[in-house]
């Protein structure tokens, strides 16, 4: 549905080149990078408000690279809102139909419709500067919807919202997706959202998609040491392989070895998930076959759950809920055992 064929743009210090990426008719694409990837810069040009050096972005099969914003039927919806703060919510939401000159009835009542939708109707005479993040941000992505775009861009939509008020916008989002079928292409940090709503997932770095694939291929299956770090991946080692005659490779780390299913010998990192990691008090029975005791020293609140440091002779990383917490009764100090599966280790080399 949207086609980006080597696209090239220079503004000020920052470029990218020769850049392709094929969007299919209503998927949800996530797109995660570190700042100054890009990310935002290719949201903008696709939505014609930068224009590019060189190549195509085709949407339907029509070339729009030179087509003006307000032609190209795409909807983009910022971190913070770009609402109008002269109009009220209700006229922030009709502004796209009166600038096509929807007549006022018909205008009227999709407005009140997609404020239905999104939990607004009792805001549509209030101005922005009276809202929440949460209620601004509901107001702009109704805004964008109403117009019906191609393709739904959303740049961070729910990183300035709190918790509960991201929970809430996240599911609208996904049943909006799931009832229109729309085409979204959305950035964050928050790996909820990739959990939650992306079909695919496209990394970028300084100007470049360096991995895409569905979220399980990006989470536990990353190309190189950048990505897995970025995307919390945690223990990251770098050790020596060696094919053993079960056909299971030993990464020899230091004194450790940890058992792995990869065709991969020699030099090579070895990365585990914090999520894939089992805790116990006692030594784990089971078929995994990496299982090591050791102390924990570290644990870090991150809201919901903690993560655990256990220094095995390795220094590792898992996650627990505060509940599981407390029914082990780890403290700092307290001595466990972590087991997890020779298929939960992610091999690579770059």
């Amino acid at each position: 549905m949207l086609e980006i064929t080597a696209l090239s743009i220079q503004l000020g210090e920052f470029s990218f080149s020769d850049l392709n990426l094929d969007v299919k008719e209503g998927e949800y694409c996530i797109i995660l990078g570190p700042t100054g990837a890009g990310k935002t810069i290719l949201l903008e040009t696709i939505a014609g408000i930068h224009y590019p050096k060189s190549g195509r972005i085709c949407l339907n099969g029509k070339d729009i690279t030179n087509t003006p914003p307000e032609s190209r039927g795409i909807g983009m919806v910022y971190q913070d809102y770009m609402l109008f703060p002269h109009m009220t919510v209700g006229e922030n939401i009709d502004f796209g139909l009166k600038e096509q000159g929807v007549a006022k009835p018909e205008r009227e009542a999709a407005v009140k419709k997609i404020a239905a939708t999104f939990g607004i109707s009792h805001l549509l005479d209030r101005h922005p500067q009276t809202l929440s993040g949460g209620e601004q941000q509901r107001t702009a992505i109704a805004r964008s919807l109403l117009l019906r775009p191609s393709v739904l861009l959303l740049d961070e939509p729910l990183s300035a919202l709190d918790t509960i008020t991201r929970e809430r916008l996240r599911n609208e989002l996904k049943a909006i997706h799931t009832e229109t079928g729309m085409t979204i292409l959305h950035i964050t940090h928050h790996f909820e959202d990739i959990y939650a709503l992306a079909d695919r997932v496209i990394v970028m770095r300084e100007g470049k998609i360096i991995q895409e694939g569905t979220p399980d291929t990006i989470l536990r299956h990353p190309i190189s040491h950048f990505i897995a770090n970025f995307t919390g991946m945690d223990n990251i080692f770098t050790g020596y392989a060696e094919m053993t005659s079960s056909g299971v490779a030993e990464i020899r780390i230091g004194t450790t070895i940890i058992r792995a299913v990869t065709e991969l010998t020699g030099q090579v990192h070895a990365g585990i998930r914090p999520e894939d990691m089992i805790i116990s008090s006692e030594p784990f029975t089971s078929s995994a076959q990496n299982s090591f005791s050791g102390v924990v020293t570290q644990i870090i609140d991150v809201g919901a759950y903690s993560k655990i440091i256990v220094d095995t002779g390795l220094l590792l990383t898992a996650i627990l809920t505060h509940q599981s917490i407390q029914r082990l009764g780890i403290t700092v100090g307290t001595s466990i055992w972590v087991t997890f599966k020779a298929t939960s280790v992610h091999v690579f080399r770059e």
